[in-house]
């Protein structure tokens, strides 16, 4: 019985849903150029702000945004900071004569777990 109602179906080849009343969200497409001259489109939702770079989906290369009229966009380079150190952050907090103070007393505890007083490399 469970046969009868399957004939005539193709099974995962159409769907039963319809389209009837369904609406798409409004998009819009941005071209890409790439460095080598491929140029591709990506499509985005109509609010969305379009990055200025795109990874080609075919040949993995950066792409630049395209103007309207086919330019590229100037890319605008923002203050680029110098990466913080952990050193540049341990002297945010202490001073060369407090760190100097610090490795002294370590170096104290240190000789006294090994039993010896005896200063290195003096």
């Amino acid at each position: 019985m469970a046969d009868r109602t399957l004939r005539g179906m193709r099974l995962g080849s159409q769907s039963m849903q319809s389209e009837e009343g369904v609406e798409f969200a409004s998009r819009q497409r941005a071209q890409y150029r790439t460095s080598d001259g491929e140029t591709f489109e990506v499509v985005f939702a109509a609010d969305a702000e379009l990055p200025e770079t795109w990874e080609s989906p075919k040949s993995g290369r950066e792409g630049v945004l395209l103007s309207p009229d086919g330019t590229p966009v100037d890319i605008e380079q923002g203050e680029v900071k110098a990466a913080r150190t952990h050193w540049d952050m341990l002297l945010e907090r202490r001073t060369i004569a407090e760190l100097e103070e610090l490795l002294e007393e370590r170096l104290q505890l240190l000789r006294q777990r090994r039993g010896t007083d005896e200063r290195l490399g003096a």
